[in-house]
């Protein structure tokens, strides 16, 4: 939808969040303005077709007389008794707006059906007319009352045709609020489908009607010449076409307008904004399209919220999988790099400091590690106190993943020497076949690895600490990484590790 189209649709029917009080005083100044101009357009019509098509040279000077009092008197108080029936009927149907309220599914139901039920009361008055000025024609000028009849029929069905579009235009915001969370409801108003049936009954049932009074009126009279058959079949066409193409616009436009609304939210939500929301202005099918994609989108919101909150507990690695597919208890054996982590003399740190900064050193800490662990591909599984275990190769295949544990290491090493001096950290890093996959029970589990090589970075570590640089790695890792890895690394000694009966050849940063 163009942005000037939207200006001007929401500076006459104001924002979706506007005050109750100002949304009831708009909708009542913008029903009572068009309609009366509607009204008025309606009362000319009636008498242009009357000139045009009443026999003998059109009114005499008493009928002419007559139409002068009669119509603006009718037009005066039918506008004050339709206006007060449609203003009493929307206030008191429209009691749940006015207390701003959660509506009832009769209040739903009554709402989205006023437009319909308002273009009844303007038939009816337009009805009323049509005897009114047929029964004033009888007693003046008889020959005339087939002609007012007609006159009176065609400007009804004009004005009540604009009259629909005008009211429902004008409660949309009340339609938005009655459709506000609703994918789906019985409760429509007209519906696209009788608004059709109302467009046909004024572009193709009223003047094939309208030809048929005339060629009636022809070949019953001998008083009406060719010409002034073509007079009227020129001026019936005159007010089929212009009013036809204003009606025909409005028509389009109601419709055309929420699909553009989709479409264009739709193409939002393609490019990954999830903020967008449409404000829902239609009481048809179409009304419940927008309300139904607002749906849709805070679905899609609460989804992508519970996807972020669970991939930053469990990892973006390990949630992609989840979401991917079905998870169940059980895993698989890989080859795994695995990378472990713990501070040094982090108890007398946090003796001798306010907890609050112990905190933030720990976030600052596991900070640089995350940062780190997610820029190669791996996966931070666990926070273990002021200890971090981190897998890379699993869940997601990885083929260098002891070249990406071996560069974190060396990166996290790095990193805390200059940002955190004050503390120390000890980092091991072991490769090999490890049971990954989701341990617990069915109600509760985690993803993890299990295995050798967990165990081995977990001994490494704790030497570690004892190393220049803080980081001693398992030879064989070194030996699965490329060459360009292989240049940071020097071998160091070997050492038989808790739990093992060989020894472990391992190496240090260069």
């Amino acid at each position: 939808m163009a942005p000037e189209h939207r200006w001007s649709i929401d500076r006459l029917l104001g924002p979706p969040d506007q005050p109750t009080r100002r949304l009831r005083v708009r909708v009542q100044l913008l029903l009572t303005t068009l309609l009366i101009l509607t009204n008025v357009v309606g009362a000319a019509i009636v008498f242009g077709l009357t000139f045009l098509i009443t026999p003998g040279g059109g009114p005499d000077a008493s009928y002419l007389g007559a139409l002068a009092i009669a119509v603006p008197v009718y037009v005066a108080t039918a506008v004050v008794v339709g206006a007060t029936l449609i203003t009493v009927g929307a206030l008191r149907a429209l009691r749940w707006v006015r207390d701003d309220d959660v509506p009832t599914a009769r209040e739903r139901r009554t709402a989205l059906r006023l437009p319909w039920r308002m273009t009844l009361i303007q038939l009816g008055l337009w009805f009323c007319a049509s005897v009114v000025f047929t029964v004033i024609a009888l007693a003046i000028q008889p020959e005339a009352a087939l002609s007012v009849l007609f006159a009176v029929g065609i400007a009804g069905v004009v004005v009540s045709a604009i009259a629909y579009l005008i009211t429902e235009f004008a409660l949309r915001p009340v339609a938005a609020r009655a459709l506000a969370g609703r994918a789906e409801t019985d409760d429509l108003g007209a519906g696209v489908e009788r608004k059709m049936v109302v467009f046909w009954c004024l572009g193709t049932a009223s003047p094939v009607l309208g030809l048929v009074v005339a060629s009636a009126v022809a070949l019953t009279r001998d008083d009406i010449d060719i010409d002034r058959l073509a007079y009227v079949i020129l001026g019936l066409a005159a007010v089929v076409l212009v009013f036809g193409l204003l009606v025909t616009v409005l028509n389009a436009r109601s419709i055309v307008t929420p699909i553009q609304s989709v479409q264009a939210a739709l193409a939002r939500v393609g490019e990954g904004d999830l903020d967008v929301e449409i404000h829902v202005n239609d009481g048809t099918e179409l009304g419940l399209l927008q309300s139904g994609f607002n749906e849709m989108v805070h679905g899609l919101r609460e989804r992508e919220q519970i996807r972020d909150l669970f991939g930053r507990h469990v990892g973006q690695a390990v949630a992609r999988a989840a979401t991917a597919g079905q998870v169940e208890l059980g895993g698989e054996t890989r080859v795994v790099s695995v990378l472990m982590i713990d501070l040094v003399g982090s108890t007398t740190y946090a003796t001798n400091r306010p907890p609050g900064e112990v905190v933030d050193m720990l976030n600052r800490f596991f900070g640089i590690i995350v940062e780190e662990v997610d820029r190669r591909d791996g996966l931070v599984n666990k926070f273990m106190g002021d200890a971090v275990l981190a897998i890379f190769g699993a869940p997601a295949d990885q083929d260098d993943h002891a070249a990406a544990a071996l560069a974190a290491a060396r990166v996290i090493a790095a990193r805390i020497a200059d940002e955190m001096p004050d503390i120390g950290a000890g980092i091991g890093v072991s490769t090999g076949r490890a049971v990954a996959g989701n341990v617990g029970a069915r109600s509760r589990f985690e993803y993890t690895v299990i295995g050798d090589a967990v165990n081995s970075a977990a001994r490494l570590e704790e030497l570690a600490k004892d190393v220049c640089g803080g980081v001693l790695a398992a030879a064989a890792s070194v030996a699965e990484a490329g060459p360009e890895e292989q240049k940071h690394w020097v071998e160091h000694e070997s050492i038989v590790l808790r739990g093992r009966a060989e020894p472990t050849a391992t190496a240090r940063l260069a």
